[in-house]
């Protein structure tokens, strides 16, 4: 197996090009169409933990007491000798996801390995795992407990949901990195959401497979023994004037005021005060129409949630709810400029091998600007294209990986045009690579922008005086995801 710091550049290019897999070859190796016969004691051996240890882990959790289950840890006459298994693994799952199978495949993994490693994500937060229950098994190998030392440096987690539950994963497990906690687990995936993008990218598949019961010990077989990979995160910094009313995604929290980088020019004028937001993403980070769509729809779906019961009739609705847009359909009487971000938004990068802030325009036509980390975008399609080394020469690109420290920033016109993209018969109007991004946002005849990031939109009320920054940073810290390919 690839261990997580001899993962290779090329071996993660390989892995991006899991996601311009066919979705119907997706869906057929996704109901578990294979030879590949996986035997259920054994898989149980590889996956379970002993029970001293899964009973320390649940009762650290439940009293929020990393010391907890160390008082528990009473063996009794033969339980000296318990091994640390080859892959102990832990499961986060949404039981309400995935349709009505949700519960079932709670069950279902909990069979497989045991209930203590099966957590409900709404019960027990990922945070919660990683500061109590991985902590109990960091105190007990620091009183010399070689089982619970080797599970802790083996321990994989599994993540049965869409793109925002296994970001909300990843995002909590970057915090070892910084408290000195290594090694960090490794994530895999079970997709349940809409999009999967993620889960595309990495070989999981772009659906919840129909025939669950069968696959599902396949894909912990393959979350056992499957290679890490190494994937870039993406810090958004957000600032606004004081007294600007906004509604942010979970994934922003508010935080203190960060400093805008001094030399770049301001349009705008710059506020005594301001009110700053921060969060991670992993897949995309976008402004424009695009992201309007999405905030329309949310709101939609959650006003009228009978209307969508699961990923096949969330997609169809939000198709159907994008051709009632204006993105579409704009009255004639509209002034065709008026329509582009460039009247309300000034972009800046650095681009690769380089310390300077650029000035890169907008072009007037484009209407949603997206800057892209995966290669999946959109329920599995790739947006930027797979480019010919000769045009890559050309506009000073480098071919694209998940690793490479370098966001994709390519925009989407009217809605045609993002159609014929997410078809994949043209590529998206490329702009720029980055390795970060500062945007400055300006109302006037706008009141408002909107923006998402990792499929989560909300809406930016802009301010006539003064300007709205948003910047877009690597984290110092990559995620680790096992493949599932």
């Amino acid at each position: 197996m690839n261990s997580p710091s001899s993962s290779s550049s090329s071996s993660t290019g390989d892995a991006s090009k899991i996601a311009t897999r066919s979705s119907i070859v997706e869906s057929i190796r996704g109901c578990g169409m294979t030879s590949t016969r996986v035997d259920k004691e054994e898989l149980k051996r590889c996956l379970t933990m002993p029970q001293y240890l899964r009973t320390a882990m649940r009762d650290s959790i439940r009293l929020q007491d990393p010391n907890a289950g160390e008082g528990g840890c009473i063996r009794e006459g033969g339980e000296e000798n318990d091994v640390a298994p080859l892959t102990p693994m832990v499961v986060f799952i949404n039981p309400r996801s995935g349709g009505r199978h949700g519960a079932d495949l709670m069950e279902r993994l909990q069979d497989l390995m045991s209930d203590e490693q099966v957590f409900d994500i709404l019960d027990v937060k990922p945070h919660e795992f990683i500061q109590y229950g991985l902590s109990c098994f960091e105190t007990l190998a620091s009183s010399g407990d070689t089982c619970a030392k080797e599970t802790r440096e083996r321990i994989r987690i599994m993540v049965a949901g869409g793109d925002g539950s296994v970001g909300w994963v990843l995002g909590c497990l970057t915090e070892l990195n910084t408290q000195g906690r290594e090694p960090v687990p490794p994530v895999g995936i079970i997709p349940l959401g809409t999009g999967n993008d993620l889960s595309r990218c990495f070989g999981w598949g772009g659906s919840f497979p129909f025939a669950w019961k069968a696959a599902i010990k396949r894909t912990l077989h393959k979350a056992s023994i499957g290679p890490i990979y190494r994937l870039d995160s993406w810090r958004v910094s957000l600032s606004m004037p004081e007294g600007t009313t906004v509604e942010p995604p979970y994934s922003l929290k508010q935080t203190e005021e960060f400093s805008l980088d001094e030399s770049l020019e301001v349009e705008g004028e710059l506020p005594e005060k301001v009110i700053c937001y921060e969060g991670v993403f992993y897949n995309y980070f976008s402004i424009g129409m695009d992201a309007q769509v999405a905030y329309g729809f949310h709101h939609l779906r959650n006003e009228k949630p009978y209307l969508a019961q699961g990923p096949i009739a969330n997609k169809l609705i939000y198709s159907g709810y994008t051709c009632t847009q204006g993105w579409f359909f704009t009255p004639c009487t509209s002034d065709p400029g008026f329509r582009g971000l460039k009247n309300i938004m000034r972009m800046h990068v650095k681009k690769i091998n380089s310390s300077e802030w650029e000035l890169v325009p907008v072009p007037t036509s484009v209407r949603a600007v997206v800057a892209l980390n995966l290669h999946s975008y959109g329920s599995g399609r790739n947006p930027w294209g797979t480019l010919k080394p000769e045009y890559l020469e050309k506009r000073g690109f480098v071919e694209a990986r998940v690793d490479d420290g370098l966001l994709e920033i390519f925009g989407l016109k009217q809605g045609w045009h993002a159609s014929f993209v997410m078809v994949e018969l043209i590529s998206a109007k490329h702009i720029a690579q980055a390795t970060a991004i500062r945007l400055e946002v300006r109302g006037g005849e706008w009141t408002d922008a909107y923006m998402q990031m990792d499929g989560e939109p909300w809406k930016q009320p802009l301010s006539k005086d003064f300007s709205t920054f948003v910047e877009l940073r690597r984290e110092p810290f990559q995620s680790l995801v096992i493949s599932g390919e």
